[in-house]
């Protein structure tokens, strides 16, 4: 159980990761080129004009263990990692009439062990890891959906451990690193939608700790350039 309470306590409180974002990490999609030398050249087209939407409705009752419930909804991701000369250009686009939603309805009641809920909502996201010479990224992100909306909603009674709840809704993500000296980066993000991460929760007789977590981003860039002198 300690690693569990470890888990979700610091998936409350930790900043959103595209690595870990989404349940399964790589289920999106990984595109890998662990073969040395040689150039790889990533062209990355993805349109998203329909809505996408998640739902879990549950009623949870006398757990002997934990109970952790996840719920993710997306409109484009990409995942790509090589440990060759990289070239990637990745165009994201959502359009007006989709909408990015990912709802949690839950009543959780006698919990022995711990209990963990995690919601997010995402319009687009890119991410590259690269260990090369040369490494050149240009991402371009638009969302133009109505809401990447994340709600949790529900009651939570009785539980012996601890409660860690977390809500998420972004627009664009881009994140990106690389030990190559060379590393141009071009990132641009539009986001025209409105994010919005909703936790309507009550809680009754929590035995541990408890935390709740609720985040709304437009856009966020993270670019990340090791030392490659050793030092």
């Amino acid at each position: 159980m300690k690693s569990f309470k470890t888990l979700i306590l610091a998936s409350a409180l930790a900043t959103f990761s595209m690595t870990a974002a989404f349940a399964g990490g790589d289920q999106y999609g990984t595109w890998d080129n662990s073969s040395s030398g040689g150039l790889a050249n990533v062209l990355n087209g993805q349109v998203t004009l329909q809505t996408q939407w998640s739902s879990i409705n549950t009623v949870i009752d006398s757990v002997g263990g934990d109970a952790a419930l996840q719920g993710a909804a997306a409109g484009n991701i990409v995942d790509v990692m090589t440990m060759n000369d990289t070239k990637v250009v990745s165009n994201q686009y959502v359009g007006p009439d989709a909408a990015i939603a990912s709802d949690i309805h839950a009543d959780i009641s006698n919990v022995w062990g711990s209990v963990g809920i995690s919601n997010q909502a995402l319009c687009n996201g890119a991410t590259v890891s690269t260990d090369p010479i040369l490494t050149s990224v240009r991402s371009t992100q638009e969302c133009r959906a109505s809401d990447p909306s994340s709600l949790i909603q529900g009651t939570v009674n009785g539980v012996v451990g601890d409660m860690a709840i977390q809500s998420l809704a972004m627009g664009n993500t881009m994140q990106t690193d690389s030990n190559a000296p060379n590393f141009p980066v071009f990132n641009s993000q539009i986001n025209g939608s409105i994010s919005a991460s909703t936790i309507n929760m009550s809680a009754f007789n929590i035995g541990g700790s408890m935390s709740m977590t609720s985040a709304a981003v437009g856009n966020k860039a993270q670019i990340l350039h090791y030392s490659t002198n050793g030092n």
